[in-house]
């Protein structure tokens, strides 16, 4: 049945042995033996030969033998020893053959963080001097001179008599209570007015520059 299966067809198909068990995928066809690689990050290959193979429907190629059988017995990293020297061009099959490189490269990926700092708000006094003013009261005294007119229209410097000698030799005082105001400063203290702290979020863009590294593929032709 393998020979009538073309091998170009089943690259890439889905390989599948007795039980329907699950081999893996068909990656090439060369030196009698079907490579087939099993797992995406963890891949487990395998070198099976041609003629162990049953059948192919177009979607899979099934094999007459079981997994554990392929496990023990065709696992590896490199086709059997047994196959023709790979430098025998002659050997080869025309399949063609395929290398699959990786190449990577790094993206940004930006996320945010919380920074907290403070604005600090303060209050300090602030001296000043202010005038205001006032009106105060104060007595002050007058002299104001005037006759003495008695009743029968007769001064009194007629009518006195003659002094008495004490009260003229000697010096007499009045005291007389004058009153004035002064002005009485005391402060208080009183709210002003108010000041309001609010917070708002501000949304700004910003350019974040990094350097990200890429690969790429060289190809070096060494043949002579």
């Amino acid at each position: 049945m393998s020979s009538n299966i073309n091998w170009n067809d089943v690259i890439k198909k889905e390989d599948r042995g007795l039980n329907d068990e699950d081999f893996g995928e068909v990656q090439e066809v060369s030196n009698g033996y079907v490579f087939v690689q099993k797992g995406i990050i963890n891949k487990v290959k395998f070198f099976i030969p041609q003629e162990k193979v049953e059948s192919y429907d177009g979607d899979i190629l099934r094999f007459g033998i079981s997994l554990d059988e392929v496990k023990s017995t065709y696992q590896g990293e490199t086709y059997p020893d047994s196959s023709p020297n790979p430098t025998d061009l002659s050997s080869k099959t025309t399949e063609r053959e395929e290398t699959t490189i990786p190449i990577t490269e790094e993206k940004l990926d930006v996320t945010k963080r919380v920074e907290e700092n403070h604005a600090t708000i303060t209050k300090e006094p602030i001296t000043e001097t202010k005038t205001v003013q006032i009106e105060l009261v104060h007595e002050k005294v007058t002299i104001q001179k005037r006759p003495i007119v008695r009743s029968d229209n007769k001064s009194d410097s007629t009518y006195l008599s003659k002094p008495e000698s004490s009260s003229l030799d000697s010096k007499t005082e009045f005291r007389i209570p004058i009153k004035r105001e002064e002005p009485v400063v005391t402060k208080k203290s009183f709210v002003r007015e108010e000041v309001i702290v609010k917070k708002r979020p501000i949304t700004e863009t910003r350019e974040v520059t990094k350097e990200v590294t890429s690969e790429k593929v060289n190809v070096a032709d060494n043949i002579v």
